[in-house]
Protein backbone atom coordinates (compact mmCIF):
# COMPACT_ATOMS: atom_id res chain seq x y z
CA UNK A 1 0.00 0.00 0.00
CA UNK A 2 1.24 3.35 -0.87
CA UNK A 3 1.74 5.75 1.99
CA UNK A 4 -1.12 7.28 3.08
CA UNK A 5 -1.44 10.99 4.55
CA UNK A 6 -1.60 12.11 7.47
CA UNK A 7 -4.95 14.33 6.50
CA UNK A 8 -8.12 13.10 9.47
CA UNK A 9 -8.32 9.40 8.21
CA UNK A 10 -9.35 8.65 11.84
CA UNK A 11 -12.75 6.67 10.64
CA UNK A 12 -10.48 4.31 8.82
CA UNK A 13 -7.90 3.98 10.90
CA UNK A 14 -10.10 2.45 13.72
CA UNK A 15 -10.39 -0.02 12.18
CA UNK A 16 -7.26 -1.47 10.55
CA UNK A 17 -9.02 0.59 6.85
CA UNK A 18 -5.48 2.09 6.28
CA UNK A 19 -4.10 -1.35 5.53
CA UNK A 20 -6.96 -2.94 4.35
CA UNK A 21 -7.60 0.31 1.70
CA UNK A 22 -4.58 -2.10 -0.31
CA UNK A 23 -7.51 -4.68 -0.86
CA UNK A 24 -9.87 -2.21 -2.35
CA UNK A 25 -7.61 -0.57 -4.98
CA UNK A 26 -4.69 1.11 -3.29
CA UNK A 27 -1.37 0.40 -4.32
CA UNK A 28 2.59 1.70 -4.06
CA UNK A 29 4.22 3.30 -6.34
CA UNK A 30 2.49 4.20 -10.34
CA UNK A 31 0.08 2.09 -12.24
CA UNK A 32 1.57 0.09 -14.87
CA UNK A 33 0.06 0.51 -18.48
CA UNK A 34 1.88 -2.83 -20.14
CA UNK A 35 0.59 -6.23 -18.86
CA UNK A 36 2.53 -7.95 -15.36
CA UNK A 37 4.31 -10.50 -15.39
CA UNK A 38 2.33 -13.58 -16.19
CA UNK A 39 -0.88 -11.93 -17.12
CA UNK A 40 -1.87 -11.90 -20.72
CA UNK A 41 -4.40 -13.54 -22.51
CA UNK A 42 -5.01 -14.07 -26.22
CA UNK A 43 -7.37 -11.20 -26.05
CA UNK A 44 -7.45 -7.88 -25.60
CA UNK A 45 -10.76 -5.12 -24.68
CA UNK A 46 -9.78 -1.94 -24.56
CA UNK A 47 -11.97 0.22 -21.89
CA UNK A 48 -12.94 3.81 -23.37
CA UNK A 49 -13.33 6.73 -20.83
CA UNK A 50 -16.82 7.34 -19.87
CA UNK A 51 -16.18 10.71 -17.04
CA UNK A 52 -14.18 11.07 -14.30
CA UNK A 53 -16.31 11.48 -11.01
CA UNK A 54 -14.10 12.38 -8.40
CA UNK A 55 -10.55 13.65 -7.27
CA UNK A 56 -8.95 12.88 -3.72
CA UNK A 57 -10.17 14.57 -1.35
CA UNK A 58 -8.48 16.93 0.45
CA UNK A 59 -9.54 15.49 4.35
CA UNK A 60 -8.43 11.85 2.97
CA UNK A 61 -5.78 12.56 0.45
CA UNK A 62 -7.36 9.91 -2.02
CA UNK A 63 -10.59 8.42 -3.56
CA UNK A 64 -11.59 5.48 -4.33
CA UNK A 65 -14.73 4.41 -6.59
CA UNK A 66 -16.32 1.11 -5.85
CA UNK A 67 -19.98 -0.97 -6.17
CA UNK A 68 -21.43 0.03 -9.24
CA UNK A 69 -24.63 -0.81 -9.90
CA UNK A 70 -27.47 0.08 -11.82
CA UNK A 71 -30.94 1.53 -10.61
CA UNK A 72 -33.74 0.54 -11.87
CA UNK A 73 -33.52 3.25 -14.09
CA UNK A 74 -30.73 2.30 -15.59
CA UNK A 75 -28.24 4.97 -14.15
CA UNK A 76 -25.15 3.46 -11.82
CA UNK A 77 -25.09 3.71 -8.31
CA UNK A 78 -21.27 4.01 -6.80
CA UNK A 79 -19.41 4.48 -4.07
CA UNK A 80 -16.65 6.54 -2.78
CA UNK A 81 -14.58 4.10 -0.39
CA UNK A 82 -12.80 7.31 1.41
CA UNK A 83 -15.28 9.92 1.10
CA UNK A 84 -15.09 11.83 4.24
CA UNK A 85 -18.46 12.99 5.89
CA UNK A 86 -20.30 15.85 4.11
CA UNK A 87 -19.10 14.52 0.84
CA UNK A 88 -20.56 12.14 -1.01
CA UNK A 89 -20.51 8.22 -0.36
CA UNK A 90 -22.91 6.91 -2.94
CA UNK A 91 -23.24 9.02 -5.90
CA UNK A 92 -25.55 8.36 -9.38
CA UNK A 93 -24.19 8.25 -12.56
CA UNK A 94 -26.22 9.23 -15.72
CA UNK A 95 -23.76 7.69 -17.88
CA UNK A 96 -25.44 8.50 -21.10
CA UNK A 97 -25.62 12.10 -20.33
CA UNK A 98 -22.04 11.88 -18.30
CA UNK A 99 -23.03 13.71 -15.26
CA UNK A 100 -23.25 12.57 -11.33
CA UNK A 101 -25.06 13.67 -8.11
CA UNK A 102 -24.87 12.89 -4.91
CA UNK A 103 -27.06 10.34 -3.18
CA UNK A 104 -26.09 9.49 0.20
CA UNK A 105 -22.77 10.48 2.65
CA UNK A 106 -22.56 10.42 6.68
CA UNK A 107 -20.07 10.69 9.56
CA UNK A 108 -19.76 7.00 10.01
CA UNK A 109 -19.65 4.76 7.01
CA UNK A 110 -16.38 3.84 4.90
CA UNK A 111 -18.79 2.01 1.99
CA UNK A 112 -16.92 -0.76 -0.35
CA UNK A 113 -20.19 -1.98 -2.09
CA UNK A 114 -23.55 -1.36 -3.14
CA UNK A 115 -26.58 -4.00 -4.80
CA UNK A 116 -30.02 -3.47 -4.58
CA UNK A 117 -31.94 -6.45 -2.70
CA UNK A 118 -34.21 -8.59 -5.41
CA UNK A 119 -36.44 -9.25 -1.73
CA UNK A 120 -37.14 -5.43 -0.49
CA UNK A 121 -35.80 -3.18 -3.65
CA UNK A 122 -33.33 -1.24 -1.34
CA UNK A 123 -29.88 -0.87 -2.09
CA UNK A 124 -27.53 -2.31 0.72
CA UNK A 125 -23.83 -1.48 1.46
CA UNK A 126 -21.00 -2.93 3.22
CA UNK A 127 -19.36 -0.44 5.87
CA UNK A 128 -15.95 -2.07 5.96
CA UNK A 129 -14.91 0.19 9.38
CA UNK A 130 -17.67 -1.00 11.43
CA UNK A 131 -18.65 -4.23 10.17
CA UNK A 132 -22.32 -2.81 9.39
CA UNK A 133 -24.56 -3.44 6.30
CA UNK A 134 -26.52 -0.68 5.86
CA UNK A 135 -29.51 -0.15 3.17
CA UNK A 136 -31.14 2.84 1.78
CA UNK A 137 -34.06 3.69 -0.13
CA UNK A 138 -33.49 3.68 -3.87
CA UNK A 139 -33.66 7.22 -4.28
CA UNK A 140 -30.68 6.88 -1.60
CA UNK A 141 -33.26 8.33 1.90
CA UNK A 142 -34.32 6.85 4.56
CA UNK A 143 -30.85 4.64 5.94
CA UNK A 144 -31.40 1.91 8.24
CA UNK A 145 -28.36 -1.16 10.00
CA UNK A 146 -29.62 -3.63 8.71
CA UNK A 147 -26.88 -5.75 10.32
CA UNK A 148 -24.15 -5.17 13.28
CA UNK A 149 -22.57 -7.12 15.85
CA UNK A 150 -20.61 -10.40 15.96
CA UNK A 151 -20.72 -13.29 13.72
CA UNK A 152 -19.39 -16.38 15.54
CA UNK A 153 -17.43 -13.70 18.02
CA UNK A 154 -15.86 -12.12 15.60
CA UNK A 155 -17.02 -8.89 14.40
CA UNK A 156 -16.59 -8.89 10.51
CA UNK A 157 -15.09 -6.40 7.65
CA UNK A 158 -18.05 -7.08 5.20
CA UNK A 159 -16.32 -5.67 1.69
CA UNK A 160 -18.16 -7.23 -1.07
CA UNK A 161 -21.81 -8.78 -1.27
CA UNK A 162 -24.09 -10.94 -3.19
CA UNK A 163 -27.47 -12.17 -2.96
CA UNK A 164 -29.63 -15.31 -3.82
CA UNK A 165 -32.57 -15.22 -5.50
CA UNK A 166 -34.52 -15.36 -2.10
CA UNK A 167 -32.55 -11.67 -1.04
CA UNK A 168 -30.21 -13.77 1.46
CA UNK A 169 -27.03 -11.97 1.69
CA UNK A 170 -23.36 -13.53 1.27
CA UNK A 171 -20.89 -11.48 2.76
CA UNK A 172 -16.87 -11.53 1.80
CA UNK A 173 -15.62 -11.06 5.16
CA UNK A 174 -11.85 -9.74 5.14
CA UNK A 175 -11.52 -9.59 8.57
CA UNK A 176 -7.75 -10.21 9.27
CA UNK A 177 -6.26 -8.08 6.36
CA UNK A 178 -4.92 -5.16 8.37
CA UNK A 179 -3.00 -7.86 10.32
CA UNK A 180 -1.89 -9.86 7.63
CA UNK A 181 -4.16 -13.15 8.65
CA UNK A 182 -5.89 -15.69 6.99
CA UNK A 183 -8.84 -15.46 9.11
CA UNK A 184 -11.54 -14.15 6.82
CA UNK A 185 -14.76 -15.58 6.12
CA UNK A 186 -17.68 -15.82 3.74
CA UNK A 187 -20.70 -15.04 5.78
CA UNK A 188 -24.50 -15.79 5.04
CA UNK A 189 -27.36 -13.29 6.60
CA UNK A 190 -30.66 -14.35 6.13
CA UNK A 191 -32.93 -12.09 4.47
CA UNK A 192 -34.36 -10.47 7.66
CA UNK A 193 -31.08 -10.14 9.27
CA UNK A 194 -31.58 -11.92 11.66
CA UNK A 195 -29.67 -15.42 11.50
CA UNK A 196 -25.55 -15.11 10.27
CA UNK A 197 -23.80 -17.82 9.24
CA UNK A 198 -20.06 -18.97 8.50
CA UNK A 199 -19.62 -20.80 5.20
CA UNK A 200 -16.08 -20.98 4.99
CA UNK A 201 -13.31 -19.42 7.21
CA UNK A 202 -9.65 -19.38 6.90
CA UNK A 203 -9.11 -17.13 4.21
CA UNK A 204 -6.55 -14.68 2.97
CA UNK A 205 -8.83 -11.52 2.89
CA UNK A 206 -11.39 -12.76 0.63
CA UNK A 207 -12.63 -9.94 -1.53
CA UNK A 208 -14.79 -10.07 -4.90
CA UNK A 209 -17.78 -12.30 -4.62
CA UNK A 210 -20.46 -13.21 -6.49
CA UNK A 211 -23.08 -16.14 -7.63
CA UNK A 212 -22.62 -18.31 -10.76
CA UNK A 213 -25.07 -17.85 -13.56
CA UNK A 214 -27.19 -20.62 -12.15
CA UNK A 215 -26.90 -19.98 -8.49
CA UNK A 216 -25.71 -23.14 -7.93
CA UNK A 217 -22.62 -21.99 -5.93
CA UNK A 218 -20.61 -19.18 -5.26
CA UNK A 219 -16.86 -17.69 -6.87
CA UNK A 220 -15.26 -15.22 -4.62
CA UNK A 221 -11.24 -14.49 -4.43
CA UNK A 222 -8.95 -13.73 -2.49
CA UNK A 223 -6.50 -10.61 -2.44
CA UNK A 224 -3.77 -11.91 -0.11
CA UNK A 225 -3.71 -15.36 -2.10
CA UNK A 226 -4.74 -14.33 -6.01
CA UNK A 227 -6.50 -17.12 -6.32
CA UNK A 228 -10.47 -17.54 -7.32
CA UNK A 229 -12.40 -20.31 -5.48
CA UNK A 230 -15.73 -21.84 -5.65
CA UNK A 231 -18.51 -22.64 -3.41
CA UNK A 232 -21.15 -24.87 -4.30
CA UNK A 233 -24.13 -24.31 -2.03
CA UNK A 234 -26.67 -27.01 -1.26
CA UNK A 235 -30.84 -26.46 -1.74
CA UNK A 236 -30.63 -24.88 1.92
CA UNK A 237 -28.00 -22.18 1.38
CA UNK A 238 -25.50 -24.18 3.25
CA UNK A 239 -21.77 -25.26 2.16
CA UNK A 240 -21.59 -28.05 0.06
CA UNK A 241 -17.98 -28.20 -1.90
CA UNK A 242 -15.15 -25.37 -1.51
CA UNK A 243 -12.16 -25.47 -4.17
CA UNK A 244 -9.96 -23.38 -5.73
CA UNK A 245 -10.74 -22.81 -9.13
CA UNK A 246 -8.61 -20.16 -10.86
CA UNK A 247 -4.98 -19.45 -9.57
CA UNK A 248 -4.48 -15.85 -11.13
CA UNK A 249 -1.06 -15.34 -12.01
CA UNK A 250 -1.17 -11.10 -11.32
CA UNK A 251 2.68 -10.08 -10.99
CA UNK A 252 2.59 -6.92 -9.18
CA UNK A 253 -1.70 -7.12 -9.62
CA UNK A 254 -4.10 -8.97 -7.29
CA UNK A 255 -7.13 -9.78 -7.17
CA UNK A 256 -10.46 -7.44 -6.45
CA UNK A 257 -14.15 -7.91 -7.08
CA UNK A 258 -16.04 -10.64 -9.39
CA UNK A 259 -18.87 -10.20 -11.86
CA UNK A 260 -20.25 -13.07 -13.55
CA UNK A 261 -22.43 -12.63 -17.09
CA UNK A 262 -24.88 -14.21 -18.83
CA UNK A 263 -22.61 -16.92 -20.11
CA UNK A 264 -21.07 -17.73 -16.63
CA UNK A 265 -17.74 -15.72 -17.40
CA UNK A 266 -16.23 -14.16 -14.69
CA UNK A 267 -14.70 -10.44 -14.77
CA UNK A 268 -11.95 -10.41 -12.07
CA UNK A 269 -10.96 -6.80 -11.28
CA UNK A 270 -7.42 -6.09 -10.27
CA UNK A 271 -5.90 -4.32 -7.64
CA UNK A 272 -2.57 -2.53 -8.54
CA UNK A 273 -3.56 -2.36 -12.29
CA UNK A 274 -6.54 -0.87 -13.95
CA UNK A 275 -7.01 -3.41 -15.55
CA UNK A 276 -9.79 -6.69 -15.46
CA UNK A 277 -9.05 -10.56 -16.51
CA UNK A 278 -11.72 -12.71 -17.49
CA UNK A 279 -12.27 -15.99 -17.28
CA UNK A 280 -14.94 -18.97 -18.39
CA UNK A 281 -16.71 -20.79 -15.84
CA UNK A 282 -13.98 -23.56 -16.39
CA UNK A 283 -11.33 -21.49 -15.62
CA UNK A 284 -9.92 -20.58 -19.27
CA UNK A 285 -8.55 -17.17 -19.77
CA UNK A 286 -10.86 -15.91 -22.25
CA UNK A 287 -9.36 -11.97 -22.28
CA UNK A 288 -7.50 -8.84 -20.53
CA UNK A 289 -9.60 -5.41 -20.13
CA UNK A 290 -7.30 -2.91 -20.70
CA UNK A 291 -7.09 0.95 -20.43
CA UNK A 292 -5.47 2.98 -23.17
CA UNK A 293 -1.84 3.13 -22.43
CA UNK A 294 -1.41 7.17 -21.44
CA UNK A 295 -4.69 7.15 -19.89
CA UNK A 296 -3.72 4.49 -17.35
CA UNK A 297 -1.56 7.16 -15.75
CA UNK A 298 -2.36 7.87 -12.48
CA UNK A 299 -4.93 5.14 -12.29
CA UNK A 300 -4.04 1.89 -10.15
CA UNK A 301 -6.84 -0.16 -9.91
CA UNK A 302 -9.99 -1.64 -11.53
CA UNK A 303 -12.32 -1.89 -8.09
CA UNK A 304 -15.38 -3.52 -9.96
CA UNK A 305 -17.69 -3.67 -13.23
CA UNK A 306 -21.48 -3.64 -13.71
CA UNK A 307 -22.81 -4.73 -16.94
CA UNK A 308 -26.09 -3.31 -18.19
CA UNK A 309 -28.89 -5.34 -17.22
CA UNK A 310 -30.07 -7.30 -20.64
CA UNK A 311 -27.05 -5.81 -22.50
CA UNK A 312 -23.62 -5.92 -23.07
CA UNK A 313 -22.26 -2.37 -22.08
CA UNK A 314 -19.93 -3.07 -18.97
CA UNK A 315 -19.23 0.05 -17.08
CA UNK A 316 -15.65 -0.04 -14.67
CA UNK A 317 -14.73 1.75 -11.44
CA UNK A 318 -11.09 2.78 -12.23
CA UNK A 319 -9.30 4.77 -9.18
CA UNK A 320 -5.54 6.21 -8.44
CA UNK A 321 -3.89 9.37 -8.22
CA UNK A 322 -5.44 11.20 -10.81
CA UNK A 323 -9.17 10.66 -9.67
CA UNK A 324 -11.93 7.97 -9.20
CA UNK A 325 -13.66 7.36 -13.10
CA UNK A 326 -15.92 5.18 -14.71
CA UNK A 327 -14.63 3.21 -17.66
CA UNK A 328 -16.75 1.59 -20.23
CA UNK A 329 -16.22 -1.73 -22.61
CA UNK A 330 -18.09 -4.75 -24.32
CA UNK A 331 -18.70 -7.41 -22.22
CA UNK A 332 -18.75 -10.98 -23.86
CA UNK A 333 -21.90 -11.56 -22.68
CA UNK A 334 -25.17 -9.77 -21.18
CA UNK A 335 -25.43 -8.67 -17.92
CA UNK A 336 -27.26 -10.70 -15.15
CA UNK A 337 -28.05 -9.16 -11.23
CA UNK A 338 -24.66 -11.05 -11.13
CA UNK A 339 -22.91 -8.34 -12.82
CA UNK A 340 -24.64 -5.58 -11.44
CA UNK A 341 -23.44 -4.81 -7.77
CA UNK A 342 -21.67 -6.64 -4.82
Amino acid sequence: MRRLPTRPLAGLAAAGLLAALAGCGTQAGGSSAEPAAGVGGDRTIRAQKVMRLTQAHERTGMTLLEGPTFDGNGELLVVDVTAPSGEPKVLRVDVRKKTSRPVHTDDRGTYTSAQFSPYDGRVYLTDFSHGDIVSLAPDGGDPRTFFSGEVDGARMNPDDLAFDEEGNLFISDSRGMSRGEATGRVVRIDREGENATVLADGLASPNGISFDAGYRGLWFSELTRNRISYLRLDDEGARASLHTAVQVDGGIARTDSIAVDADGNLYQALHGRPAMAVYSDSGERLATVELPARAAEGLESATNVAITPGGTKAYMTVSGPAGGYVYRFDALAKGIRQSNGG
